[in-house]
């Protein structure tokens, strides 16, 4: 566990974004327990449809419009709409008007993003 993470008041600004594939930019913000993803997704950028059977994910959108298809099921979203993605659930975002930002809300945190994650100097 870094201590620092739990004694450090950071901003999105101060986190550099790294492009994940043409037209999708992500921060990572993470302890031991929970992480935040952020991410800015450009309108046609290429789809990503995925699960994973070991946590939820909460979604929260920024600013934009997309369509967010879980299990499907397509969900009109915009800024403030908040979707739980269930463990398991097939899901992709589809930005619609933007840059699409959200931010995604991982416990535990995703293995696969820890490498990215910003930690304090």
């Amino acid at each position: 566990m870094n201590e620092l993470l739990y004694r450090t008041a950071v901003n999105w600004d101060d986190i550099p974004a790294i492009e994940v594939r043409p037209g999708v930019r992500r921060k990572v913000y993470s302890t031991d327990q929970v992480m935040l993803a952020w991410h800015e997704l450009a309108v046609g950028m290429t789809l990503n449809p995925h699960s994973h059977d070991d946590f939820d994910q909460l979604v929260l959108i920024l600013a934009g419009r997309c369509r967010y298809y879980v299990d499907g099921v397509p969900h009109s979203l915009s800024a403030g709409s908040m979707l739980l993605v269930p463990a398991g659930s097939p899901h992709y975002i589809e930005p619609t008007e933007g840059p699409c930002v959200n931010v995604d809300v991982f416990t535990p945190p995703r293995a696969d993003f820890l490498a990215s994650a910003w930690h304090p100097a």
